[in-house]
């Protein structure tokens, strides 16, 4: 298995055909051999019927389901550790990252990273769809705080679009303790201390309107997330 893309999926019905479709057309065209696989995080809507209709369709679609909500780091966990394949990309359910974004991801695996992280934040990047602007400063503000009790070493960890070779992402996840959004904090943070080379990659971005954050109770989780992150968790 060439690569194992892990899609988080928390009340997606609206959009998971769509990038379905999407990723199984690129990696068709790729030739390359693939799996998909979509962790439903105890949705409450029709995604896991959604999901169900395509696997009939594409046999590269897997699907796993939470009976309950762990959050989106829980999802991607499960993901990973149940992937095949010699890379692992997970990315979002909206694809805000372009699937076509791969190929920049994979030239830096292919140049010896061990692992390559989209950014927004770095020469580059492309930002065509913005967040409003309360977003757009609450991320300001939560990059502050990153760099300041975590590392200093990315301008963007929060970009939903991240590549692992097998051997050191099954190793970082399956220790992975936070469940919740700043899960890709603590990947990194353990990612440097077990001297991964990691290089942040600048990709195409476009905001989704129906971003799953909440601006008020998921920066608060965030903050406590980076304390436990720092003291070691």
């Amino acid at each position: 298995m060439d690569i194992s893309i892990v899609i988080p999926a928390y009340n997606e019905e609206k959009c998971i055909g769509n990038t379905l479709e999407k990723i199984e057309s690129y990696f068709k065209r790729k030739n390359l051999n693939f799996e998909i696989i979509v962790v439903d995080d105890g949705s409450k809507d029709n995604t896991e019927k959604v999901v169900r209709k395509f696997m009939k369709i594409y046999p590269e679609i897997r699907l796993i389901k939470h009976s309950k909500n762990k959050g989106k780091g829980g999802a991607v966990k499960t993901g990973v550790l149940a992937s095949k394949g010699d890379l692992i990309l997970f990315s979002d359910a909206d694809l805000s990252t372009p699937i076509e974004e791969f190929e920049k991801l994979k030239k830096a695996i292919d140049q010896g990273y061990d692992i390559a992280i989209g950014s927004r934040g770095v020469k580059g990047a492309k930002v065509e769809v913005k967040q409003n602007l309360i977003r757009r400063l609450i991320g300001i503000a939560g990059s502050y705080l990153i760099r300041s009790i975590v590392t200093n070493k990315f301008k963007d960890t929060q970009c939903g679009f991240k590549m692992f070779k097998k051997d050191c992402g099954k190793k970082l996840f399956e220790n992975l303790k936070i469940n919740g959004f700043a899960f890709d904090i603590e990947i990194l943070y353990k990612a440097i201390k077990k001297n991964y080379n990691v290089k942040e990659v600048p990709v195409v971005w476009r905001n989704s309107p129906e971003s799953k954050v909440n601006i008020i109770k998921d920066p608060l989780k965030v903050l406590i997330d980076l304390l436990r992150i720092r003291t070691g968790i």
